[in-house]
């Protein structure tokens, strides 16, 4: 999102179509492994996406915002399920090719330079340690933002459990990294070329450099 700032250029996280997807199926109680019922409900659905004061894109559901219902932990330990769904997949690329189809867009996202945009004019493949996916799920988990983490904060009364939450947001980010990397070998070929990088310990500021 600084890239696209520094740029004058919208910014969107596709990631967040799977998760707001992931998450009304939630709320529908829908078994999100049945594929064929996740891309009708994807389907079924108004997609709209809301730009920011500072260019971010924001996805919106039959008209309403989903920022935080996106991250709710229950989404964030089933997102990967609707992520897997071939058809999903397909239908949300489409989506993601209609938003870049003007230019003047940084998109975020695991198949976007390979199957969505693959003649991007640049194209950034950005990684991180294990250690330091868990420690941004740390910061997550410890951010109020009502439901689950409110109710840890109350729990907690300012003293952190360090080896439970340390447990927790290391083997998230385990799953996450070996789960992901699987579904990566699969979905995606090499970026002609991506420019890899890795920058673990970082500020945020240091990015758009």
């Amino acid at each position: 999102s600084l890239v696209a700032r520094s740029l004058g250029y919208h910014f969107i996280n596709t990631g967040e179509m799977y998760r707001a997807l992931t998450w009304k199926g939630l709320e529908e109680g829908l078994d999100l492994g049945d594929e064929k019922a996740v891309l009708a409900l994807a389907k079924r659905l108004l997609w709209e996406f809301r730009s920011t004061e500072e260019g971010t894109l924001k996805t919106t559901i039959d008209g309403m915002g989903v920022t935080t219902q996106i991250r709710d932990e229950r989404v964030s330990q089933n997102s990967s399920i609707v992520a897997a769904n071939p058809g999903v997949r397909r239908f949300l690329c489409r989506l993601q090719r209609r938003l870049g189809s003007r230019g003047g867009i940084v998109m975020e996202g695991r198949d976007i330079t390979t199957h969505v945009f693959p003649d991007a004019d640049f194209k950034i493949y950005l990684d991180a340690s294990i250690e330091e996916r868990a420690q941004r799920r740390d910061r997550q988990l410890l951010v109020p933002a009502g439901g689950l983490q409110a109710a840890l904060q109350a729990r907690l009364v300012g003293f952190r459990a360090d080896i439970e939450i340390a447990a927790q947001v290391v083997n998230h980010a385990q799953h996450s990294h070996h789960h992901l990397a699987g579904r990566e070998r699969c979905n995606r070929r090499a970026a002609d070329p991506p420019v890899p990088t890795e920058r673990p310990h970082g500020g945020f500021d240091e990015f758009p450099s």
